[in-house]
């Protein structure tokens, strides 16, 4: 191009201003393929030929980046491809432009995120020189960089790459007291703990942030239903009694659609099927993923089916174990609340209550009984599953829900007396509790004794 040529020519003291005012004249065009044409071939020249200088490359770069990321042009598309054509050119010379290309790095991911394409725009930015090059990157820059490549994959639900950008945010968080970029690292914590199926820690972080003011209402909703979703799926046992006792008590869960089998897993109700399917429909891809039953688990289960002795009970299931996260944690319930109703229960009994093989469902019984999650013991010989009392249980209900102390029975020696002692005592316990709730707010009003 003639132009070019000229401008080349030109004094080494003048070329940064003509190549710029250059740049303007191409850009205020109407043609956008000769618009991206051009400029192609200035950012080419500048760029590549020895004659302009690095100086001068710079400012010219500077000047274009900057009018590319405030809007001067207006098309989107023709935007985008000039961001590409421009990003493609300079990127061979990295050491020389770093502060350019990382800058029409970071405009090409906002582009990108506007479409909707999120693992490419996480992949631009990965692209990006943060620990090397002519200036050094501050760490709280950094963290934000690493935290919204974590946001961005985890929209594409790539829950394996983004705890690798995770745990280096996690590294820098101490960084910044910014808090909006605190509250995105606390949001993919608890997305990341989502994925990678930890649920109970996933609904405690996901049930703190949805009190967090600073964050849009229907957000708070969201991540309220996120905390539900997550104490469902999470192991039957104490910690998610707690869990589901302070959900149960948050007074904003009565809103949402989850609230039925919220209420059910804490008053320890048995679910049906119904039930599990509406709460299904719910659930995200990673919510539904398949589980595998290990082949030990599979021969113990298979020693155990065949009892000549149970010809009275209920055809036994062909299922050898939960098939999904949310099957073993609708078993893993059902089981925890047939404890509270059954003193003892056959394997074949248990095993048509959770729709799994005789076999299938005493493993799954002496799984939750070694890992402490459930109170009681094993007879072989009879085939049979002795249920404790679960103290432990009680006190999450009752402690962290609200629900106040029960004093601790007197030791008679009669175990089912003491039962029974136990369960009345809770529940004038709960009834004094719900009173002086009411008392609280007015609702009722206690008459001076005589």
């Amino acid at each position: 191009m003639d132009k070019l040529q000229q401008l080349s020519a030109l004094p080494q003291k003048d070329k940064g201003a003509a190549f710029i005012a250059f740049i303007h004249d191409i850009l205020a065009r109407t043609d956008q393929s000769a618009v991206d044409a051009d400029l192609h071939a200035v950012v080419d020249t500048v760029v590549n030929q020895e004659s302009v200088g690095l100086v001068v490359g710079r400012q010219v770069l500077s000047e274009l980046v900057k009018n590319l990321g405030e809007g001067v042009v207006k098309n989107p598309e023709l935007r985008k491809t000039l961001v590409e054509s421009t990003l493609a050119t300079i990127q061979p010379r990295i050491v020389s432009y770093e502060e350019q290309v990382n800058t029409l790095r970071f405009q090409l991911a906002d582009i990108l995120e506007e479409e909707e394409e999120w693992s490419e725009a996480a992949r631009v930015l990965m692209g990006t020189s943060l620990d090397s090059g002519q200036r050094a990157m501050a760490d709280g820059d950094k963290l934000r960089v690493y935290v919204r490549i974590v946001r961005l994959l985890l929209e594409d639900e790539d829950s394996v790459q983004a705890e690798t950008y995770y745990n280096r945010a996690a590294l820098l968080v101490h960084s910044t007291s910014d808090k909006e970029t605190l509250l995105q690292f606390k949001l993919c914590q608890a997305r990341i703990s989502d994925y990678g199926r930890k649920f109970l820690e996933a609904a405690s972080r996901y049930h703190e942030l949805s009190y967090v003011g600073d964050i849009d209402e229907e957000e708070r909703r969201h991540m309220l239903t996120a905390a539900v979703t997550c104490a469902v799926l999470a192991p039957a046992g104490p910690n998610r009694s707690r869990i589901l006792a302070s959900l149960y008590r948050d007074e904003r869960t009565l809103e949402l659609p989850t609230y039925n089998i919220l209420s059910k897993m804490f008053l320890d109700h048995i679910l049906r099927s119904a039930e599990i399917k509406s709460f299904e429909a719910t659930l995200k891809p990673h919510q539904l993923a398949k589980i595998a039953i290990s082949s030990n688990d599979r021969l113990a289960s298979a020693g155990q089916d065949d009892d000549p002795a149970a010809a009275n009970e209920p055809a036994a299931s062909t299922r050898t174990g939960p098939s999904t996260v949310l099957d073993r944690a609708v078993m893993e319930h059902n089981l925890l609340a047939s404890s509270k109703i059954y003193n003892n229960i056959t394997f074949r009994g248990l095993g048509a209550l959770l729709d799994l093989t005789p076999g299938a469902a005493e493993t799954m019984a002496r799984k939750m009984i070694e890992q402490g999650r459930l109170r009681g013991s094993i007879d072989q010989v009879d085939k049979l599953i002795w249920f404790e009392g679960n103290r432990e249980e009680d006190d999450a209900q009752g402690k962290a829900g609200g629900l106040g102390d029960v004093e601790e029975a007197e030791d008679t020696g009669a175990p089912f007396t003491k039962r029974w002692d136990n369960q009345i005592r809770l529940t004038a316990a709960n009834v004094e509790s719900i009173v002086h709730h009411l008392t609280e707010r007015g609702l009722v009003k206690l008459s001076a004794a005589a």
